[in-house]
């Protein structure tokens, strides 16, 4: 069993460094990131010597399996959740709390507040996420393995595309792939655009068949464990045009540059920046209207993000996203994203699937 304690001591580090008693975690997968604990509706409570989730009798079990070592308190029937909560840090007596405040509703504060008047609530927002951009040897090991089930599943998809086939049966048929081969599902809903639809970044599926354009969209990941991957791909199904070749080979360009710029110490937005003004001087940059990635682990999307007004620094052990895209309404678009992790040389590309305009035709039966 994976040993959770070391993520726990980076915030007990915060804590000291911070002057403040004990942290409050209520986001789930800050949970599950700190103790390895699947379930939800539970909080975890650290202070500077003890560890404890505060859960519902649901989870018991499943606490002594998945969390060994780690202090529980189980609500009853006669009780509520946040009851149980404050009485836990009545019994700690600790005199202040961190709170993420970017994950508990304003409803939650107050009820806590008049619960526990006196206590100070300190504003600790995004603390765990910022622990979680750094990934440890054994998370890039999980990612590596929900990019590989992602690409072994596209594989088959792209073998067998048929004219027929819709967007909405692609992106089935990608979920059905994945669990075959062992993985727990998609990452996300797969976004699946053919044609025109193709210029909407985030599509969703239709009866829209392939056979109906020359160009489709794909844009999926698996998920293997607790960790996900995200990877997008388009692919020429018909008779290519000079317009396509132009716009994937600008894309595909803006993507190379970036991905060169990655590295430790390097700026967020020194990397969108390559990828943008490259966009731009083709003559395509108001087309290209988000960010240019962003980090992925437990989640989907997190920490940090690819942006024009970020001062985020590259660190060694995160992964990220670096996907540029031109879409171009009553036409199409053209989205190519890898899966980066950065080095302390610089930067590996986990993903591999072929992306040059010729490795993206598919010739349909």
């Amino acid at each position: 069993m994976k040993d959770f304690s070391t993520r726990r001591n980076k915030i007990r580090r915060w804590l000291k460094k911070k002057e403040v008693d004990c942290f409050l975690v209520s986001k789930g997968v800050n949970v599950t990131y700190l103790t390895g604990f699947t379930g939800d509706s539970s909080y975890l409570v650290i202070t500077a010597d003890k560890d404890l989730l505060v859960s519902d009798s649901r989870y018991t079990t499943q606490i002594e399996q998945e969390c060994q070592g780690i202090q529980k308190e189980i609500r009853t029937s006669k009780t509520t959740t946040l009851k149980l909560l404050c009485s836990t840090l009545r019994k700690l007596k600790v005199q202040s709390v961190g709170l993420e405040s970017h994950d508990i509703s304003k409803l939650f504060y107050d009820q806590l507040s008049k619960e526990m008047a006196g206590l100070e609530l300190v504003d600790s927002h995004h603390v765990v996420e910022d622990f979680r951009a750094i990934k440890d040897q054994d998370e890039i090991a999980e990612i590596r393995k929900s990019i590989d089930l992602a690409e072994r599943s596209f594989r088959v998809i792209r073998e067998s595309l048929r004219g027929d086939q819709t967007e909405s049966e692609i992106g089935n048929n990608l979920e059905h792939q994945i669990r075959l081969l062992g993985g727990d599902g998609c990452a996300f809903e797969p976004i699946v655009g053919v044609g025109e639809r193709a210029a909407l970044p985030h599509a969703v599926k239709t009866g829209k068949r392939i056979e109906e354009s020359s160009l489709v969209l794909i844009d999926w990941g698996a998920k293997a464990g607790l960790y996900l991957s995200d990877l997008t791909r388009v692919l020429i199904t018909g008779k290519p045009t000079a317009k396509m070749e132009k716009i994937y080979g600008i894309v595909l360009e803006a993507q190379r540059r970036a991905i060169a710029e990655i590295g430790p110490g390097v700026s967020v937005k020194k990397v969108d920046d390559a990828a943008r003004n490259w966009i731009s001087e083709a003559g395509f940059g108001s087309k290209f209207g988000h960010g240019l990635g962003h980090g992925l682990g437990l989640e989907i999307h997190e920490s940090p993000f690819f942006s024009s007004i970020s001062s985020a620094i590259l660190k060694p052990g995160m992964v990220v996203t670096v996907e540029p895209g031109i879409y171009l309404p009553n036409w199409g678009g053209v989205r190519i994203e890898d899966d980066v992790l950065v080095t302390r040389e610089g930067a590996e590309v986990l993903t591999s699937i072929p992306k040059s305009f010729d490795q993206a035709r598919v010739l349909l039966p």
